[in-house]
């Protein structure tokens, strides 16, 4: 795993985010969302990102081979023979038409502009959805599960970042909340279910804390736990949110909203530690191969080997902690009904993750 490869790897899911959430935006009707004003150099940045971001899978491949057959040579294999290579090439050559596009038709000026942006924006994460590595597994149903989780998480993620840090006023919030909130909760069901798909490609269920032991296996569990938190946002966003605005006109939603797009960010960010990863195929090939994963090795004090299994069992320490890490959720929760500053809320939402973590890394032993 490479610090470039994490961070070019989030900042692409991020483009794409950007991307897809304004198109999707514009195409709905001012009266069902706050008025929305997304810097047209903003969106053409975003398009050279996905161009330039992009190219890291194949780079890393040609660093791999390029001192055994030489730099050109290498380029022009990766480029044209590997899917990776091929890949970039389309996303290269989708990009730069779409950019071209956004330069002569402003989608702020005529929504059915927007359409034309979604069709290339979902060219796109085609092209992202063949090179994967699920893709590369099983081939059309890898393909399709890794484009329908990708393109579900970008609609909520794009929504709610243009609309938390964009949106210039907010108007319309409650009848966005109307739409959104139906929209947000099929984008969640559909990335359970498909993640679950794409994480039985690689990791056995009945292996999962036996991946533990691994690198992959923290940063899966790492994701996973970042769900607690962002479904205790999705709850303040759409639930309580709703009867806030019905008691308070004025009340400011966009903080909130902003919180829900941060763990969103860094379920982005998690998901691109394990792109980095090699998957565990195999645990006792990949322990004996690259060792155990120094977050697992610090907290776990007893003799690691390839061949042992990983259980849970849950003694005063773990069970102080999971309390903890339930109360950090309430305090969640809490924050927003008492009206406290959203920074505290999220801090709690964190706490909750580490807490959890914690708690079931002291839970595990190995036999």
């Amino acid at each position: 795993m490479t610090i470039i490869g994490v961070v070019s790897e989030t900042l692409l899911y991020l483009c794409f985010s950007i991307i897809l959430g304004s198109f999707i935006l514009h195409i709905v009707p001012k009266p069902y969302r706050p008025e929305i004003n997304v810097p047209k150099k903003f969106l053409l940045l975003s398009i050279i990102g996905i161009a330039i971001l992009s190219i890291t899978p194949a780079l890393q491949v040609i660093l791999t081979f390029y001192k055994d057959i030489g730099l050109g040579l290498t380029i022009r294999s990766v480029l044209f023979t590997f899917e990776v290579g091929q890949a970039w090439i389309v996303t290269f050559i989708l990009s730069n038409i779409l950019f071209i596009y956004l330069i002569l038709f402003d989608i702020r000026k005529k929504s059915t502009y927007s359409y034309v942006g979604i069709a290339f924006t979902l060219a796109l994460i085609l092209t992202l959805g063949w090179s994967s590595h699920a893709s590369s597994l099983t081939e059309v149903s890898g393909f399709i599960a890794h484009t329908i989780h990708f393109l579900a998480v970008s609609i909520w993620i794009g929504i709610l970042l243009v609309i938390s840090w964009f949106s210039s006023n907010k108007e319309n919030w409650l009848t966005f909340l109307k739409w959104f909130s139906p929209v947000a909760i099929t984008c969640f069901l559909v990335t359970v279910g498909t993640g679950l798909f794409l994480m039985s490609l690689v990791v056995d269920f009945k292996d999962y804390t036996n991946a533990w032991m691994l690198s992959y296996g923290q940063a899966l569990l790492i994701k996973h736990l970042l769900i607690i938190p962002l479904l205790a946002f999705a709850f303040i966003n759409s639930v309580l949110m709703r009867n806030q605005l019905n008691k308070d006109k004025e009340f400011n939603p966009k903080p909130w909203v902003k919180a829900e797009s941060i763990i969103l960010l860094l379920i982005f960010a998690a998901t691109a530690v394990l792109g980095q990863q090699s998957p565990p195929h195999d645990i006792e090939t990949a322990l004996a191969t690259n060792g155990p994963a120094k977050l697992f090795e610090l907290l776990y004090q007893g003799q690691i080997e390839r061949d042992l299994s990983a259980f849970l069992s849950f003694g005063i320490n773990s069970i102080s902690l999971l309390g903890l890490a339930i109360l950090f959720l309430a305090l969640t929760i809490f924050s927003f009904v008492k009206k406290a500053p959203m920074v505290l809320s999220f801090v709690m939402s964190i706490l909750v993750v580490l807490t959890s973590y914690l708690a079931l890394m002291l839970s595990v032993f190995l036999k």
